[in-house]
């Protein structure tokens, strides 16, 4: 049994950082155990701003978009935002062709999403 964990999260103030371990974030369970951690985490912590962390990641399944539109619905009510960073070109692009670029700011690295959501907080 693989007991890989699907999602880390950590916090910079009142910022959390959501991270994927895996390079291929495909599995359906795995996805699903991420979302239920994510939903767990915001209810309990109610942070101003989640950035997405996608370093080293190089695929995933229109599923993960889902669980990051979940996020921001969640956040929502609270003002908070939500930001993805460190993406392929090939991830960027599906946020691009999905229209998910005007929803989701997207930034080149996690420092910089960081400073600019705390900044909006």
């Amino acid at each position: 049994m693989d007991t890989k964990k699907a999602l880390d999260i950590s916090s910079e103030g009142n910022v959390a950082i959501a991270r994927f371990p895996s390079s291929c974030i495909c599995d359906v369970e795995e996805i699903a155990n991420a979302s239920a951690c994510l939903r767990q985490y915001i209810d309990t912590h109610r942070p101003n701003g989640l950035v997405f962390d996608f370093t080293g990641v190089k695929f995933f399944s229109s599923q993960v978009l889902g669980l990051l539109l979940e996020a921001r619905a969640r956040l929502q009510p609270h003002e908070g935002r939500v930001a993805a960073c460190a993406l392929t070109s090939q991830l960027e692009r599906v946020f691009r062709v999905t229209n998910l670029d005007r929803i989701f700011t997207l930034y080149a690295d996690r420092a910089a999403a960081i400073e600019r959501l705390t900044a909006l907080a």
